[in-house]
């Protein structure tokens, strides 16, 4: 059986590849148009901000050779001793190490507790009030917007060194972008659970618990998974002005010049993270393919 094809006549053809060369042309300027922008924009800023690229290229060695001073001095004859040697002080890296990571647990558990029951007030299609949802959301910007290092030396003004103002100033932050991310995966859920539980006579709670939580459950454990990764990174940093784990550690070695000992600590933490990251993407790409199923 033969199938016919449709032949247009060469006149059209001619018309609709101008027309897609045209089109082709037009995408093509507005590329180049966007990128000329962009690199203006990014020349008046560095003129503003005062960067510099040739003293930038003039002082990168100083950047290289400090890796070289705090690499170790190893050695295949003595690897052992070397390596012995390098982790002086291991057992006591280790224990400010689970510190850091302790601190990130607790700060995260405020931060999903705080945001879980902030996000459906906030939320356009659950939130109960627009004034209570205006006042939560501005609440959640302040805590997100301030650094966390900014509410650790506030707290370790007020409670003194230690992993309190960790603890504190890690789970604010936290608290306030969990809340946005929270408050997204509310308003983009399948509304006709929450009208049919309301039509039943469902109150807010209830609206909540039996038509909105089993909808946001998953992607609620992927995020707060997502922030616990971030938080141990953010633990090392704020240890840095005395909220407890190894960054206060860190911070003193690097301040003393003890070199080996920068690179130890370091190693430790970026091992520490990397496994982090493994086992929570593991966790959250197994919670994606759930709530895919469902």
């Amino acid at each position: 059986m033969a199938s016919g094809l449709l032949i247009l006549p060469q006149e059209q053809i001619e018309r609709l590849l101008a027309s897609y060369g045209r089109a082709v042309a037009r995408r093509r300027r507005q590329f180049y148009l966007v990128l000329i922008a962009l690199a203006l924009l990014a020349a008046v800023a560095g003129r503003y901000g005062e960067v510099d690229p040739a003293y930038l290229v003039q002082h990168f060695s100083n950047f290289t050779s400090y890796f070289g001073r705090i690499l170790p001095r190893l050695s295949y004859e003595h690897f052992a001793a070397d390596v012995a040697d390098w982790y002086w002080n291991l057992s006591a890296w280790l224990k400010l190490l689970v510190d850091t990571i302790l601190i990130a647990y607790l700060a995260t558990l405020i931060g999903i507790v705080g945001a879980f029951t902030t996000a459906f007030l906030t939320a356009q299609n659950t939130g109960p009030s627009r004034t209570l949802r205006f006042a939560v959301k501005r609440f959640h910007e302040f805590c997100r917007t301030v650094p966390d290092i900014v509410f650790a030396l506030l707290f370790v003004a007020a409670f003194g060194l230690g992993p309190l103002p960790g603890i504190l100033a890690i789970g604010i932050h936290s608290l306030g972008a969990l809340g946005k991310l929270f408050t997204e995966v509310v308003e983009n859920i399948d509304m006709q659970p929450v009208e049919g539980v309301r039509s039943a006579g469902g109150n807010f709670v209830e609206t909540v618990r039996f038509a909105v939580v089993p909808q946001v459950l998953a992607n609620f454990a992927s995020y707060a998974l997502l922030r616990f990764e971030i938080n141990v990174r953010s633990g090392t940093v704020i240890g840095i002005v005395g909220a407890g784990g190894i960054g206060q550690d860190l911070f003193v070695a690097i301040r003393k010049f003890y070199y080996t000992d920068v690179s130890a600590i370091l190693l430790m933490i970026i091992v520490t993270v990397a496994l982090l990251d493994l086992i929570t993407e593991r966790v959250r790409h197994r919670l994606a393919r759930l709530e895919s199923i469902r």
